[in-house]
């Protein structure tokens, strides 16, 4: 009975130590991020890869990031045009990719337009790694606002403003010379980088050189630059939209909201069209004919098909530009596929590695409620199924995905009935 005491003992005092290792490891793991060197005053469109830390409504995640609500929906192609949009509850822990402008800031490039009001309990640490979601680091941020103290876990003063710098490249908006949008993201525990490159069907060789890697190999936390595929417009540079690029299955919202613009899926040439955003826009109409812009007239003939089309050419001094162009084509082109849209989550199916924070700040927006630890955020819809946006899933991933939850999960699993033998034996 004595040996198998000891043996309990043992196995208890192993499994502590393995529980303090894992509990200290992340904080204190160094992330790295893709940096671009750039130079001038050019900026081009981001998106930077955003998984929310609470129930969230559209405009709340928006503000965080100095977004349009719409121009967020339309980003994940989700339903910018119904009804109360805005106002819709997202999920906790559902990803989403957060249209940014990609500035050159101290000669690299960077987001620099979003700024933060600290609240009670808020930290550096907690900013950093829970509102921001690793987006941001607690020195990168200490660093752009001069900040004086190095504890990232002293309290910061409530409404104190923060300027977030936030990892975006432009690479000229190409990749293997064809049109890209670039994605910051976040790499999560559990994340190979084949199973990243699979994800947005790109490859693993094109993920390390984009982000200068010497192998295949990223660690939670570092920042990754993707490529996705995307349609570039051709916009002259005296529009306000010039460079304008939408990633492939996706819109964007341009020219105050009264237009939008998607990619795919049938091809990767920029269609754009009007919308019912805004109560506010002009004609559509393409001068000198009856066709409204993105319509296609079509008329057969013996000789083939004569196809007009009325084309999107700018936001130039606050009009919209539309020109016709006509031409005879061997046969009538297919309607135009739009890439699907669909309504906002409300219930998204967690997996172990994605558990919320335990010192999660409450909702963004000022006067927030910290919620309970694993509770429910505010609002918590209570209809739809799960969904979640293309990103890792790091339970049921693409192949060559990894999944490090189950072995960080196990020793607390353990735990609680090796302590419950230990108090039984020590009563022998």
């Amino acid at each position: 009975m004595a040996e198998l005491r000891g043996f309990v003992m043992a196995a208890a005092a192993a499994v502590m130590v393995v529980v303090a290792v894992v509990s200290v490891a992340p904080r204190g793991a160094e992330a790295k991020t893709t940096i671009e060197p750039c130079s001038g005053s050019d900026s081009c469109t981001a998106l930077l890869g955003y998984t929310l830390y609470a129930d969230m409504k559209v405009s709340e995640v928006a503000a965080l990031f100095a977004a349009d609500p719409a121009a967020l929906l339309a980003a994940n192609a989700l339903d910018f045009g119904a009804p109360g949009a805005a106002h819709r509850i997202l999920p906790m822990g559902l990803f989403v990719r957060v249209p940014t402008r990609c500035s050159c800031a101290d000669g690299v490039r960077k987001s620099v337009s979003v700024h933060y009001a600290a609240r009670p309990a808020d930290t550096l640490a907690t900013v950093a790694d829970v509102v921001f979601a690793g987006l941001a680091s607690a020195d990168q941020i200490r660093n752009e606002n001069g900040l004086t103290s190095t504890d990232p876990d002293a309290p910061l003063d409530a409404g104190q403003k923060l300027a977030i710098p936030l990892p975006c490249v432009c690479f000229n908006s190409s990749d293997n010379n064809l049109p890209a949008v670039y994605l910051s993201y976040v790499v999560q525990v559990g994340d190979t980088v084949p199973a990243i490159a699979a994800s947005y069907e790109t490859t693993v060789t094109d993920v390390m050189n984009v982000n200068a890697m010497g192998s295949p190999v990223a660690a939670p936390g570092d920042i990754l630059a993707i490529p996705l595929p995307a349609c570039a417009s051709t916009f002259p540079k005296s529009a306000s939209d010039h460079g304008l690029i939408v990633a492939n299955g996706t819109y964007a919202l341009t020219a105050s909201n009264c237009v939008q613009c998607s990619c795919g899926p049938d091809s990767l040439n920029l269609y754009c069209t009007s919308t019912s955003l805004s109560g506010s826009c002009p004609s559509m109409q393409c001068p000198n004919s009856n066709v409204m812009l993105g319509n296609v007239s079509t008329h057969p003939t013996s000789a083939g098909c004569n196809v007009s089309t009325c084309n999107y050419g700018g936001f130039v001094n606050g009009t919209i530009t539309a020109s016709l162009n006509a031409g005879l084509q061997p046969r009538c082109p297919a309607p135009h596929q739009f890439p699907a849209l669909t309504e906002p989550p409300t219930i998204l199916s967690h997996d172990s590695t994605y558990l919320p924070p335990l010192s999660a700040p409450g909702p963004a927006e000022a006067g927030g409620v910290m919620p309970e630890p694993g509770s429910p955020g505010p609002g918590s819809p209570v209809q739809a199924g799960p969904f979640t946006l293309p990103k890792v899933s790091t339970a049921n991933g693409p192949a060559g995905s990894v999944s490090a939850a189950s072995l960080m999960d196990r020793p607390l699993q353990i735990l609680p009935v090796l302590v419950s033998c230990l108090a039984f034996y020590s009563q022998l």
